[in-house]
């Protein structure tokens, strides 16, 4: 299965568009000197202006300073303030600051702090000369328009190499899959250029440790029992929100398996507009695989929604060459999200599915089980693990001691002044002690208010 997925990562040339990320070996020649590159460096891109939809200046300006004060007090923000991070995921962060924010998100800065040197040591270890052949094979076909990755030996394909390389090191019982290398490529392009200099693009490393380890495990190992898996689970949720595409779909004998792949292992890098892809790592970094399944879930839409759509496509080819051609302006970020966020899909409606779908696996599959609970959802579920962990690995939390302070001695209960019979003025006399003497006062004609008696 990995060897079949390797000769369907690329697209055909036909189906290809300069607003997406893709590339092809044809196109290797070089661009021409004429071409310049978009704002997100693909040469000859049609991404040089924002696109329609696109938050203008000062809302921008907003959201990154909103993101500025989270990330500067980013445990307090993710203990308290976890709906806020996720509504400014889906609303996407800004460009000068993904840098920041992914590898908070994924908690790959927990994760390089822990293991300070161990990036070090894998960049200087010789790699293993079977996984080195086939990295460099695959190096010149990770976005060949993009700037950073046009040279052999420029810093961007150099420094794929040290990832992808370091990674097998790091699982070697693992290895190397080729669907890694446009993930590790997206993440070389949004590190700081001082974090991209050979050979420590440690950044990059660590959250592709965790995207792999963490958020799909089993996606990129020898055997991708989890893809098998969660290609069940998609046709089950398919069948139940798009009944009418997936009837389509078992009558010309499309399987998930011919198409979902390719969407799932590269985080769709290769199977939507660049911008897109973004927004679609955003929210991806911040809830989890349910993001996967949602847009899976809207571009099967919008290539077979209509019947019209699913008439067009009596075939097998018609129909996958329909969920590869689906036109860019359908695709556009700001729209596309809105669909993919409208999908209902909880994760409690996704982990019933995978708990039901793995109940029905057959005993005799190849490779090991599938183990789904590995798998954390989202940034908030890693946060909380990765402060779990800490507890147990640092010293162990101080008792407080509890300080008891004896009882105060009884005091006697006040009495209450007998008052019946008795006049204020005779209180008064006996509070204050015998009467100073003085002059004497002159007789009134009227008794007085203190002598009355009541």
């Amino acid at each position: 299965m990995a060897q079949a997925l390797g000769e369907d990562l690329v697209q055909p040339p036909e189906l290809q568009d300069d607003s997406s990320s893709l590339g092809s070996d044809s196109e290797l020649s070089g661009p021409g000197p004429y071409r310049q590159a978009d704002r997100y460096g693909f040469i000859g891109g049609s991404s040089a202006e924002p696109g329609p939809g696109h938050p203008p200046a000062d809302l921008i300006r907003q959201r990154e300073m909103k993101w500025v004060e989270m990330t500067s007090h980013w445990e307090k923000t993710m203990s308290r303030r976890y709906k806020k991070v996720k509504m400014q995921c889906r609303k996407g962060i800004p460009s000068a600051l993904r840098a920041r924010c992914w590898p908070l998100l994924c908690g790959a800065h927990v994760c390089q702090k822990n293991s300070p040197g161990t990036y070090q040591e894998l960049a200087e270890a010789p790699g293993d000369p079977q996984w080195m052949e086939t990295i460099g094979r695959d190096l010149h076909r990770q976005f060949p328009l993009h700037e950073m990755f046009v040279s052999p030996q420029g810093h961007g394909q150099q420094g794929l190499l040290q990832v992808l390389k370091a990674y097998t090191l790091y699982r070697p019982e693992q290895g190397y899959c080729q669907a890694q290398g446009p993930v590790a490529a997206v993440l070389l392009m949004h590190l700081p250029p001082e974090a991209c200099a050979l050979p420590l693009p440690q950044e990059a490393f660590w959250c592709l440790v965790q995207i792999c380890e963490v958020y799909l495990p089993g996606y990129y190992g020898p055997h991708m029992e989890a893809v098998r898996l969660d290609a069940e689970v998609f046709m089950a949720l398919l069948r139940r929100l798009l009944p009418h595409v997936h009837k389509h779909l078992q009558q010309v004998g499309v399987g998930p398996l011919l198409y979902l792949p390719e969407w799932f292992l590269c985080l769709f890098a290769r199977s939507l507009p660049f911008p897109t892809v973004l927004r679609v790592w955003d929210a991806f970094l911040s809830e989890g695989a349910r993001v996967l399944f949602r847009v899976g879930l809207t571009l099967v839409r919008l290539a077979l929604g209509t019947a019209e759509q699913r008439g067009a496509c009596p075939g097998l080819l018609e129909t996958l060459g329909a969920l590869r051609a689906i036109p860019p302006a359908q695709l556009q970020e700001e729209a596309f999200m809105s669909q993919v966020h409208s999908v209902v899909l909880s994760e409690r409606d996704l982990q019933r599915e995978i708990k039901a779908q793995l109940a029905q696996l057959p005993d005799s599959a190849p490779g090991p089980p599938p183990r789904p609970q590995v798998r954390l959802a989202g940034a908030q579920a890693i946060f909380e693990a990765q402060q779990l962990a800490g507890v147990r690995r640092g010293a162990k939390p101080e008792v407080p001691r509890i300080v008891v302070q004896p009882p105060e001695e009884p005091r006697p209960p006040r009495r209450k002044p007998q008052t019946r019979g008795k006049t204020f003025h005779g209180l008064l006399t006996r509070a204050r002690g015998p009467p100073i003497e003085g002059p004497p006062r002159p007789q009134r004609g009227s008794t007085s208010f203190l002598d009355t008696r009541f």
